[in-house]
């Protein structure tokens, strides 16, 4: 991948496997193909139910026939002289620690556990018109917690102001809970791009933190 490249594709979202087989993180196309290319990682290609491991030799020439055969299935990257597919899982040749468990509490991971959603309007908005609310306001003895906050738009946030749900006469659409795993995952396999990560996350507690 020395050569001049087009950025299409680069960003698209590729899952992590350690040596063991276990997700541990996503990461962008462009940081998958450093570690193919530094020989650090190979590709997994899920295919009718079993997976096939592909050294990024090896994946550079199965892409020629992907992006004559299955073009609509696969995001590709332009070098100067071939088509690259973006691989959809990479496999870490040398880690094998366990994923982390715990789920980073921040703002990206409530939106998209609320899928970009008010809580009390219940209309989904682009983040620049999102906020986060503490259901139990701070002064009122509220923690930062996933159980006491949610996504908020900039209207119904004003509107409630430092009062409770009950106070403001505002009902939540959900209570907030803590998710099993990282939410963002979850709208990513909502894609059929996606649906081989399945094939590595058939457990819910399994959680793939984001870099």
């Amino acid at each position: 991948m020395s050569e001049s490249v087009s950025t299409t594709g680069l960003s698209c979202s590729v899952l992590v496997l350690n040596r063991l087989y276990m997700p541990i993180r996503v990461v962008n196309a462009r940081r998958a193909f450093i570690l193919l290319c530094k020989n650090l990682a190979e590709v997994i290609s899920v295919e009718n139910g079993t997976h096939f491991c592909y050294d990024i030799e090896s994946w550079t020439e199965i892409s020629q026939l992907k992006a004559q055969y299955e073009r609509e299935s696969h995001d590709f990257v332009q070098t100067v002289r071939y088509e690259i597919a973006v691989p959809r899982i990479i496999r870490l040749l040398g880690y094998d620690r366990l994923p982390r468990q715990e789920v980073k509490l921040n703002r990206r991971n409530i939106y998209a556990r609320d899928n970009g959603t008010c809580q009390y309007c219940r209309k989904k908005l682009p983040t620049s018109e999102l906020s986060l609310d503490h259901v139990i306001p701070r002064a009122l003895g509220g923690k930062t917690v996933w159980e006491n906050l949610v996504c908020c738009c900039v209207k119904c946030n004003a509107r409630k102001g430092g009062r409770t749900p009950h106070q403001a006469h505002m009902q939540l659409a959900k209570l907030p809970v803590k998710p099993k795993r990282n939410p963002v995952i979850n709208i990513r396999l909502g894609s059929d791009k996606y649906s081989s990560w399945n094939h590595f996350l058939a457990h819910a507690y399994w959680s793939v933190e984001l870099k």
